[in-house]
């Protein structure tokens, strides 16, 4: 599949013998995910523009987590240009019902940065366009929730099932654990929804106690937990 990739954008750059590529490459969000307490009336996100010279149209819309365009969400702006080496703020505002009180719920908060286009330097050229988006997770929080997001991690309890890793979480948060191994066996990074369980494919000759690391509310690593696998 990558070398058919390779020889298709080989191929491109044949056909189109004047090509100009532009990526929003300037653009950066303030945050890897935004925590929403379900109490407020709007949360934001900073978004900045690093570029001394490009300019950007930026299109920002949350969806849901089949990927549906959420209409209960309003994000202002929804679309504006980040003139070089500025920063702007996105305001978000859940204005639908009133969502679970006893658990997180999760959407994802999209941006999409197109770079400007200067038509006197592409007249006659085939230019190739490249947007750039990027998708945080967003998390809705209810207030007085019985853990909290440092306690959560240690409350998870791991089981073998067959061959199978049963990961349950009895926490009000999604959790996502990185870097897990059964012993010397390495397993692939998981997310977990709140008061949910989930069975993951266990490597051959896997045995002894899981330890892993979870992604807190900045972005960060934290510090490895081992759990005993019961």
């Amino acid at each position: 599949m990558l070398n058919s990739i390779k020889v298709g954008f080989i191929v491109l750059l044949t056909l189109f013998t004047s090509l100009n590529v532009q990526a929003a490459g300037g653009i950066a969000l303030g945050a890897t995910r935004v925590i929403y307490p379900s109490a407020a009336k709007q949360t934001s996100l900073a978004i900045s523009n690093s570029d001394t010279q490009e300019r950007y149209l930026v299109n920002s819309w949350i969806e849901n987590n089949a990927g549906q365009k959420e209409k209960t969400f309003i994000v202002t702006p929804p679309l504006f240009v980040s003139e070089p080496k500025s920063e702007n703020t996105l305001r978000i505002i859940y204005a639908g019902q009133p969502l679970p009180g006893d658990r997180e719920s999760l959407f994802w908060m999209n941006v999409k940065a197109i770079p400007s286009v200067d038509k006197s330097h592409i007249e006659g050229k085939n230019v190739l366009q490249l947007a750039i988006l990027s998708r945080i997770k967003l998390f809705v929080r209810p207030a007085n929730l019985p853990q909290t997001p440092e306690d959560a991690p240690t409350l998870l309890k791991f089981s073998r099932v067959g061959n199978h890793l049963k990961i349950t979480n009895p926490s009000a948060y999604y959790l996502t654990l990185v870097n897990i191994s059964v012993g010397a066996k390495k397993i692939d990074n998981v997310m977990i929804a709140p008061k949910s369980d989930m069975q993951i494919p266990l490597p051959t000759g896997a045995q002894g106690n899981v330890t892993f690391l979870s992604v807190n509310d900045y972005g960060a690593l934290t510090s490895a937990t081992t759990a005993s696998l019961g």
